[in-house]
Order: structure tokens, then sequence, then C-alpha cells
């Protein structure tokens, strides 16, 4: 019999009971179910409001429940519909009528709202050190790659010379910000609703600073009617995770772009690449795809959340059984972005003559001669407008910036020297980008210092 089932004379319809149930994905809440209980317990015998005979058995009882379940010898009926009442009713099983005192000053509303708390608060300390895992990657290949000169690409065209040790550290600082996304989202959810009740609170002496304390949260939610209907943490957890997933997808389009033939900047191992059933050459970046579209997927979980709660009146509803199916699948998502990336990394081959070569383009270089004018006193926007004529004269003469004279050059530029036709060379054009932030080799080599210390 339902643990609820007092005031129902009929048997709930099979396919309802199919319908309602959630154990199918909400029993990874286990051993976060089984905390709470035993914090619940302690503080109900220190009230006074159980027996401490009976207290001492439900732990005991729970901590054996836990063993059951981790070691794999616990059944799962869909008629007890969640976690909490398997949990529930295998104590009352065992104990009878001392088990049932488990559940005195709470509702299955406020349990649920501390066992996600619980279990989030958990997700988000091995989340961020999975993302230090994934930033020393970056920061172990940039460091392989101090001197490997790239185009930098701005509308997918080539822009200016930047060394491949930046561009892997700008994402090393966008999962920087997502930890600290994290670890701030997790001061929300670290606050505890165990004693609010189904909405209004209990009339027995419950000591909700006890449990608070017993299960280390910061401190106690201050309205029962919000504890109970908050979802607010979640979304915000999802939301972090959402441009997590879009972190990942941006990195991944750029591996794919350097996979290509047409780029041919790396290669992955073989064990982060696929085949084709038809094409035996083919080795495909699936992986990096298959980000693009998960990212889609954390998206969707994301939307989910906001889309149910939107409507929802105060306080619990039972839409909000749903939560946990877009939590979980956007958390397990994420989790193995974040576990197969650092290997693919690690294992990736930069091919730094494809690079060089790629980097070698004279265009490149336009700017650098722009700020010069600059330099010598030019305003940028004149300066800009004859660099600008300069390139319309080479693409019009069919040559390179750096394949005319110096006299062809001041038909555009006539402040141009000797100097402005050595100023093509890659190497220079990165070492003169000295300043903080900078792709400067001295920067740069300053930035992977200071994340292998960060990071160790």
């Amino acid at each position: 019999m339902a643990l609820w089932g007092g005031r129902f004379s009929g048997k709930t319809q099979k396919d309802v009971a199919l319908y309602s149930e959630s154990i199918s994905f909400d029993k990874r809440l286990y051993a976060c179910d089984i905390a709470g209980s035993k914090a619940h317990v302690k503080m109900l015998a220190k009230q006074g409001i159980i027996p401490q005979s009976s207290a001492d058995a439900i732990r005991a009882e729970l901590d054996v429940i836990l063993k059951r379940i981790e070691n794999g010898d616990f059944e799962y009926d869909i008629a007890l519909e969640d976690i909490h009442m398997h949990i529930e009713s295998a104590l009352i099983g065992v104990l009878g009528a001392e088990g049932a005192r488990v559940h005195s000053g709470r509702s299955r509303n406020d349990q649920v709202a501390l066992d996600i708390r619980l279990y989030l608060r958990g997700v988000i300390d091995r989340l961020i050190a999975d993302i230090r895992v994934m930033q020393k990657a970056l920061v172990n290949k940039a460091a392989e790659e101090p001197r490997t000169i790239m185009p930098g690409f701005t509308h997918l065209q080539h822009a200016q010379v930047v060394l491949f040790a930046h561009h892997l550290l700008a994402y090393t600082e966008m999962f920087d910000r997502d930890a600290e996304r994290l670890a701030d989202c997790r001061k929300r959810i670290n606050v505890m609703p165990l004693g609010s009740g189904a909405i209004a609170g209990s009339t027995l002496p419950l000591d909700r600073e006890f449990v608070c304390k017993e299960l280390e949260f910061s401190r106690v939610t201050r309205n029962s009617m919000d504890a109970v209907a908050d979802r607010d943490f979640a979304i915000e957890l999802v939301s972090a995770l959402s441009i997590i997933a879009m972190h990942f997808s941006r990195l991944s389009e750029d591996m794919i772009l350097w996979c290509s033939q047409e780029f041919d900047f790396v290669e992955l191992s073989d064990e982060f690449c696929t085949g084709s059933s038809l094409m035996p050459q083919k080795k495909n970046p699936d992986v990096c795809e298959l980000t693009r579209g998960k990212t889609a997927r954390v998206y969707g979980a994301l939307t989910a959340l906001l889309t149910m709660c939107k409507g929802l009146p105060l306080t619990y509803n039972r839409d909000l059984q749903e939560d946990k199916v877009a939590i979980f699948d956007a958390i397990d998502t994420v989790t193995m972005m974040l576990s197969v990336y650092p290997p693919m990394i690690d294992g990736m081959m930069v091919k730094r003559e494809n690079m060089a070569k790629a980097a070698s383009d004279p265009a490149l270089m336009a700017t650098d001669l722009a700020e010069k004018l600059v330099e010598m006193g030019v305003p940028f926007r004149d300066a800009h407008h004859r660099v600008g004529a300069f390139v319309k004269l080479c693409n019009e003469r069919k040559k390179q910036l750096n394949e005319v004279s110096l006299a062809e050059m001041k038909e555009a530029i006539p402040e141009a020297t000797e100097e402005f036709l050595a100023m093509f060379d890659p190497v220079m054009s990165v070492e003169k980008r000295a300043l903080v932030g900078g792709t400067g080799f001295a920067p740069v080599a300053g930035q992977i210092k200071f994340w292998q210390k960060q990071l160790s």
C-alpha cells in the first residue's frame, strides 16, 4: 500500500502508477535521502519528539539500507513512486511502527527539496574539480607550443597572427568563469529547507538550525512556502551548465575547422575519431560534432525547467517532479564532456608547419602597418584608410603586400620607409604584442606560468 493511501479506498490505476513514478530517475538521490533522514531523526530525538532508541534504530537501519542499495541488493517497485517512499517503506518493513517515526515533522515536499540541494551541492564540487582537469589539459598543451604561430580569425577570415597557446588560453579563461559561476551557484544551493513541511512549517518543536549544522548548510530557508516551491537554484545550475556546454561547443567548432583538410592545423588521435561506413579514407572528428548536438540538449533542459516553472502557483506542484529529468540529463551530459575532452586535448597533434605557413600571409600584418603610422603621428582613421588603399593597390596588381617596392607602397602610404617593408614577419608581429593580455611571447609565457601555479 502507498504510504499516503489512508484517505483512498480505490487502487491506483496501473498506467497512472507508471505515469506517476519517479524512482526510475530519482533513485540516484538515495545517499542524500538517507543522510537527510539520519540528520532529521537525530534532531527529532534531541527535541524529544521521538524516543532516542527509535532514532538509534532508524539511523542504524538507514545505514543497512545504504549498503544494500550500494551493493545492488535493493528492489524497486513503481508502486512506491520515488526514492523517499522506497527508503521509508524499507525502514517500516524492518522496524515496523518505530520506522514510521522517521517522517515526523516533514513532508515529501521539503524532503525532496533537501535531497536535491544535497545532491547538487556534491555535483558542483565534482564539476569544479573536473573543470580544473580540463583547464590543466589546455594549459599543458599551450606549454608544449610556446612559439607556435597561427592566423587568428574574425568572421572566419584571416585577421592577425596569434600564438596557438594564446588561443588555448582563451578557453582556459572561459572555463575559469564557468567554475566561478558554479561556485557562486553553490551558495544559493547551500540553504537548508527541511522543516518547511508541505507548505507552512510544523507545529512540532523542530530544531532546524541543528539539522542545518548536521548537514553542513550555510543557513536555513526563511520562508516555508518559497522553500518547497523554489527551483531557482536548479535553473541557475542548468544555466551554468548550458554556458559550459556552449564553451565546449565553441572549442569543438574550432577543432573541427582545424582538423579539416582546408586548415590542417591539428590531428586528433584515432581514439577520438570515427570513420565513414562508405568512404574508407575518412577520419571524422565525431566527438566534437556530437558536442555541438549535446549542447543543444543541455539548452533543452534549461528551457524545460524555465517552461515548467513559469506558470506554477505557490507552493509545491507535482510538475516539479519532472525537474530531475532535466537536471540529471544536463549534469550527465556536461560531466561526459569534461571526461572526454582532457585526454583528447592531451593527444592532439599540432601541425606547427601548417600553422606557420598560414600565418605567413603578409595581409595578417596590415594592422601593424597602420599602428606604425600611428606611432609616426598619423591619426588612426587616416592610417587605416592609407593601409586599406595599399591593400587595394596590391590586389589590383595581383601582388602580395610584401612583394611591392617601396615606391609602390608610397603611392598609398606616403610616410612609408624601408622599415615598413620588413614588417611582414609573423614572429616580429607577435613579439611586438607584449602588453598584458596580448598574444606576445612574453605575456603568453607569463599566463602559462600563472595558470600552472593556479592549477597545481
